[in-house]
This record gives structure tokens, C-alpha cells and sequence, in this order.
């Protein structure tokens, strides 16, 4: 068995991390981690979402945030784009990469934009093909793929016809997410079997949420089949809005703390990301999820 010798990490703390918060975030917090992360040496930061404030107001500010930033060179800076106001947005803000959402279950499709899932990926049309007339690259997400808070276990083959749909559509990328934190290795192992089938390797990513406890054994499960590119956010930023209490993202920390270890390269200091998931657990007043952090601050 061979591991890859690089990971790409994309740090979604930001976007992905903060976005479920509920005392608005000052906006000198959010530049201040976004400069903090490219610093630390990851390149690709979520940086924000230009989705509607009544729904998502913490990202209100998602442009500020964007001419706010120090921008570094080889730092991709993207952003979530749900429609092509959003996109608009977005390109005014100066995202360097765009993200579409969709999701393999149909039940969380209806509960969140109120359409099929089908219906959904039309809605997207329109922005891969504005993103592409740019010149930008397109991510594309699939939530849901372990399990849904409506209709529980997803099969393998809804999941690699979303998967399809969205490469087809453009996207150069496809991460696959486990929204409520319910995979585990043999699942996770079932449900990229499937997907490789008419995705290829290199154009996949995981997004694993660490609600129960599961994330890094469901990355390690990934790594072993050659998956290269893992979703994560400092300081395990990031509830989980279907299982109150529980811990949302994986920690960056503990993922780069075994990667590292695993003598796997990732090209990101994890003294400086701990740094910065410090200050920003700091300035929301909550408890860092990270359990390497935890261990590595106790030691100062």
C-alpha cells in the first residue's frame, strides 16, 4: 500500500468554519485568520460565501473579507456561489475559484433550496458556464454522501450520479462531504469505490465532519485509495446544525498532525496554524476543537 507523497489541504474555516456561528464575527477577525492561514502556508483558503445574508449572515460581509485580505502570491482564494448573483459578486471581490453546492439526497435538497436534486444542478448551469467564460475554475461539493438527518443511509451509486453530474457540468474538482459526521472506513471505502467508477482519482477531494469522532479514520480510509486532496478547518471550526453539540469540520491540526507524521508532505506549518486557530477560538469565545492543538498549547 502507498500513500501520496503531497495533500493538498483546502482550508474552509473561514467559509465552511464560520458560518454556522450565531454572534456575528467581527470583520477584522475574519481577514486577520484568512492572511494567518495563507501565511501558514496553505493554497487554497475558503475566504467566503456570497449567498443571501437572510440565510447566512455571517458571510454578509463576504466582500469586505475578500478587498480586506493581504493577498499572497500562489494563495487561491475561492469562494461559495450558489447562483449568478452570487458569482457576480463574488468576480467583483476578486475570488480567485468559485464553489457550487449540490447534494446526493434528495430529501436534504428539498429541505434546503426547496427542488429536486436534478432541478438543483440545473441552477448551477449558469455559473460554470459564467466561471468558465472568466477564465475561473469551478469546485464542485456533494453533501450528504454517508447519510442524510432526513432519510439516513445514501447509496454509493446516488452519490458517483451527482459526482458525474457536476464533472460533466465543468467543475475541475468534486468534494465529497460527509455533512453529519456519520461515515465510517468501510463505508467511506464503498462510497469512493463507486464514485472512481466514472470519476477519475485526481479530480476527487474529501470533506469529512467530525461529529462522531470518525473524520481521520475516514481520511486515512481516502488516502489508502489514492485521494490526495482533504477538506478541513482550523481549529475543527464548524458545528454541526443536525446533531447539537457536536463537533462540525475536521480540525486542520490534527489532519496535517497525521499526515506529517505519516511523513506525508502538505506544505503548511502546523505551529502557525495552531497559532491562528488560537486567535480565532479566542475571539469567538469558544473551546478549539482541535485535539492537537489543545495538547501542543498545554505544553507552552
Amino acid at each position: 500500500m502507498s500513500y501520496p507523497e503531497f495533500v493538498k489541504i483546502v482550508e474552509v474555516g473561514p467559509r465552511d468554519g464560520l458560518q454556522n456561528e450565531k454572534a456575528l464575527i467581527d470583520l477584522s477577525h475574519k481577514v486577520a485568520l484568512v492572511n494567518q492561514l495563507a501565511d501558514a502556508g496553505f493554497n487554497v483558503v475558503e475566504t467566503g460565501s456570497f449567498v443571501s445574508p437572510k440565510w447566512v449572515p455571517q458571510m454578509a460581509d463576504s466582500s469586505a473579507v475578500f478587498t480586506g485580505i493581504e493577498r499572497k502570491a500562489g494563495v487561491t482564494y475561492s469562494a461559495l456561489t450558489p447562483n449568478l448573483k452570487g458569482f457576480d459578486a463574488a468576480i467583483e471581490a476578486g475570488a480567485d475559484e468559485v464553489a457550487i453546492f449540490g447534494a446526493a439526497s434528495e430529501s436534504f435538497t428539498h429541505k434546503n433550496i426547496n427542488c429536486s436534486i436534478a432541478e438543483s444542478l440545473e441552477r448551477f448551469a449558469p455559473v460554470v458556464a459564467a466561471a468558465k467564460a472568466k477564465g475561473l475554475k469551478v469546485r464542485g461539493y456533494v453533501s450528504c454522501v454517508l447519510g442524510c438527518p432526513y432519510e439516513g443511509e445514501i447509496a454509493p451509486a446516488k452519490v458517483a450520479e451527482v459526482s458525474k453530474a457536476l464533472l460533466d457540468m465543468g467543475c475541475y474538482e468534486i468534494s465529497l462531504g460527509d455533512t453529519i459526521g456519520v461515515g465510517t472506513p468501510v463505508k467511506t471505502e464503498a462510497m469512493l469505490n463507486e464514485v472512481l467508477k466514472v470519476v477519475p482519482l485526481e479530480k476527487l477531494a474529501v470533506h469529512f465532519h467530525d461529529t462522531y469522532g470518525q473524520a481521520l479514520a475516514n481520511i486515512l480510509q481516502a488516502l489508502k485509495m489514492g485521494i490526495a486532496v482533504v477538506d478541513s478547518a482550523v481549529a475543527g471550526l464548524g458545528g454541526c446544525p443536525y446533531a447539537k453539540g457536536a463537533s462540525g469540520n475536521v480540525a486542520s491540526e490534527d489532519v496535517l498532525y497525521m499526515l506529517h507524521g505519516m511523513g506525508i508532505l502538505t506544505g503548511v506549518d502546523l505551529d502557525k496554524v495552531i497559532e491562528a486557530g488560537d486567535a480565532i477560538t479566542k475571539a469567538l469565545g469558544k473551546e478549539n476543537q482541535s485535539k492537537v492543538a489543545k495538547a501542543k498549547l498545554a505544553d507552552c
